[in-house]
């Protein structure tokens, strides 16, 4: 037996505000991306602080 009644189903879907989706930039993929991210924790210096391994596979 079921919990509800079915004349509730999808209640809170049809509450939510319709938001159109937003025009973002294409993100870069493969090498770029690495590089891209590679940057970012250098910036943070997440190497320095021991908080992040260059390459985790690495022993």
């Amino acid at each position: 037996m079921s919990k509800g009644s079915i004349a509730r189903a999808g209640k809170v879907k049809n509450q939510t505000p319709k938001v159109e989706k937003q025009e973002k930039p294409r993100q870069k993929t493969g090498r770029a991306r690495r590089r891209e991210l590679f940057e970012k924790r250098k910036a943070n210096n997440l190497f320095e602080t021991r908080k992040m391994k260059m390459n985790p596979q690495a022993h």
